[in-house]
């Protein structure tokens, strides 16, 4: 197997090529960034263009989101048994494949299938990034090389929304919506490029074992919930989506029990019996699916309920992204004097603006009376998105950090996929009494998972690891 090796602090400086490569993997995780959220904007055009209705919207989200959360350990471990650099590109490759085959998607089950490629490239694509940058920066340089990833990406959430929503109102070429995916032609294909001639060469460890019945009973029991929730809010609860949800469920305790029986589990088992581990597992879950499942139907209200156009959705939703970065920074420079009380605090900042929402949403649509709650909510998420699972690996072996951040990652990418269906189903169930009271229910659901989540706190691990 190929080594990489260090140079010493005495001789270590960082080149021109290092920074290149820091630049293609950014390029990489922005188009993740990018394409997890346009549909947040895209989606109703899309919908009504493809004439999919509530269940394409949906499905929008959840697929990309379902397809890499899912995959997206066990890209990592491919990563590893096949080198890195050739699953990068693959991933790199196949993700702008599925973004041209998005583009030219001709009916609800062509997008949705080429939505669900797209995360599954992603998740080939994504773990390899960190893996990349260590064996290219000098190890007393890595710092500063991951400092620059929150900047970035802070900016492509800011930038990404408004793009897709300039490119749909300025119907480039005719192509509408479609232009959103087929930006990446030049986006993803600019990076394949640079990818190709700078990234360094690695031979993988053919001794990594993978396990494929625990991904594949994950992805079934994932798949299953999500069909079921969404098909259930859109035709009704019949014994279709009711018989998927059970499938779904089932397919969960199979996988549970692959955890515990499996050489190789996806999750370690030891990991389950750490409680503050297991707290913030399922703090994250339900905090980011109420979130990402709010970001959604703030969307849907904006453009369905208020009227704006996508452009004005995108800008409308810009203080999320705002307050995301701003809080993200600070809880930075906090995270080791307050522990989890910063979490606490991330909360019920969420808290503030998720009922400034609920008050200003039913008597007024000025934007600039929605953008101080939009802002308040932003910093709020901001606070909690980083330190919740920093917090979480607070007093886990270090031999399992490892498997506890690729398993958090997870976690928080299958959350999007349940909030993106479960909040819209609420929503678009409401929806007959009016947009407003749509929005409310949903705003009321969000509040009251939001307050639950306070109470995990206190089982978390009270400070985040020193040398995180």
């Amino acid at each position: 197997m190929a080594t990489t090796t260090h140079s010493s602090p005495a001789t270590a400086k960082v080149t021109g090529r290092m920074w290149a490569v820091l630049a293609v993997i950014l390029a990489a995780d922005g188009l993740d960034l990018l394409d997890s959220t346009i549909t947040n904007i895209a989606a109703p055009a899309i919908a009504e263009d493809l004439r999919g209705g509530q269940s394409l919207i949906q499905w929008l989200g959840a697929s990309y989101a379902l397809a890499l959360g899912v995959l997206l350990v066990v890209g990592g471990r491919l990563g590893d048994r096949f080198g890195k650099r050739r699953l990068f590109l693959i991933g790199l490759a196949g993700f702008t494949a599925a973004s041209v085959a998005c583009g030219l998607a001709f009916d609800p089950t062509s997008i949705i299938t080429a939505r669900l490629a797209q995360g599954a490239f992603g998740a080939l694509l994504i773990p390899q990034g960190f893996g990349i940058l260590t064996a290219v920066f000098p190890r007393e340089h890595l710092g500063k090389a991951f400092s620059v990833f929150g900047p970035v990406l802070g900016l492509s959430a800011v930038g990404g929304p408004i793009l897709a929503g300039f490119l749909i109102d300025a119907d480039l070429f005719g192509f509408g919506w479609r232009a959103t995916f087929l930006i990446n032609i030049v986006l993803g294909g600019g990076a394949f490029a640079a990818a190709c001639r700078l990234l360094p060469s690695d031979s993988g460890d053919d001794t990594v074992a993978i396990d494929g019945l625990g991904a594949a009973l994950l992805g079934a029991g994932m798949f299953g919930a999500l069909f079921g929730l969404i098909d259930g809010s859109a035709h009704g609860w019949r014994a279709g989506p009711l018989g998927y949800l059970a499938t779904g469920l089932v397919c969960f305790g199979l996988f549970a029990r692959r955890q515990l029986t499996a050489a190789n589990p996806l999750i370690r088992p030891t990991l389950f019996k750490n409680r503050g581990f297991t707290s913030g597992l399922l703090l994250g879950l339900v905090f980011f699916a109420a979130v990402s499942g709010l970001l959604y139907v703030l969307s849907l209200f904006l453009q369905t309920g208020l009227g704006y156009t996508p452009t004005g959705a995108a800008l409308g939703l810009a203080p999320v992204a705002v307050g995301i970065v701003l809080s993200s920074l600070a809880a930075h420079r906090f995270i080791a004097r307050l522990g989890r009380t910063l979490i606490l605090i991330g909360l019920l900042i969420t808290l503030t603006g998720t009922g400034l929402l609920l008050v200003l949403a039913g008597v007024t649509d000025a934007p600039w009376a929605l953008a101080g709650p939009i802002l308040i909510l932003g910093l709020g998420m901001g606070t909690c998105f980083g330190t919740i699972y920093q917090v979480t690996i607070g007093d886990i072996e270090q031999a399992e950090t490892g498997s506890a951040s690729g398993s958090l990652t997870a976690v928080q990418q299958l959350a999007n996929a349940v909030g993106a269906a479960a909040v819209t189903t609420v929503y678009f169930h409401a929806v007959g009494s009016g947009q407003v009271h749509a929005l409310t229910i949903s705003l009321i659901l969000v509040a009251a998972i939001t307050l639950a989540s306070c109470g995990l706190v206190g089982f978390l691990p009270r400070n985040a690891p020193v040398d995180h």
